[in-house]
């Protein structure tokens, strides 16, 4: 019972960050695109997107459920749940005009940018805090050798 607590918690603070990320940008590209009102559709189609979204992620990127997994392999189920679920919410609340290929393509298109950026960010992220602890690890060691322990 407390590791389903814990799942909700982190789950709920998840969703409702990449929900107000969502939100925001909604805003801003709605604004730079001339909108004055924002669409009670399209804030329950985020909303349903980073809800599941981000129990998918829990999901993928935690060892909580998955103990052993590769972070390539973890990428690649992610996106295989992920890409589905938010082509079937795009569908379903038509945020484009779903009958024409090119669309879909834009669509698709952009994920996939989007996806690579945001990837790319989060492993130089982690590239450069394995850098910092790596050298306060040495630095610590070299310390304790100094102090003769």
């Amino acid at each position: 019972m407390k590791q389903f607590l814990r799942f909700v918690v982190e789950w709920k603070t998840a969703a409702a960050l990449s929900y107000t990320a969502a939100v925001v940008i909604y805003t801003v590209v709605s604004l730079a695109l001339g909108g004055e009102a924002v669409s009670i559709r399209v804030l329950l189609s985020l909303l349903l997107i980073c809800a599941v979204g981000s129990a998918v992620q829990y999901l993928c990127f935690t060892d909580h459920v998955l103990k052993s997994m590769r972070y390539t392999r973890r990428t690649l189920l992610f996106l295989a749940l992920f890409f589905p679920l938010l082509a079937g919410t795009a569908w379903l609340f038509r945020w484009f005009p779903v009958e024409q290929a090119g669309a879909w393509l834009t669509f698709a298109a952009s994920f996939a940018i989007a996806f690579m950026v945001f990837t790319l960010g989060f492993e130089l992220f982690y590239r450069a805090a394995g850098r910092k602890y790596d050298g306060l690890l040495g630095q610590y060691r070299r310390e304790k050798e100094r102090r003769g322990e």
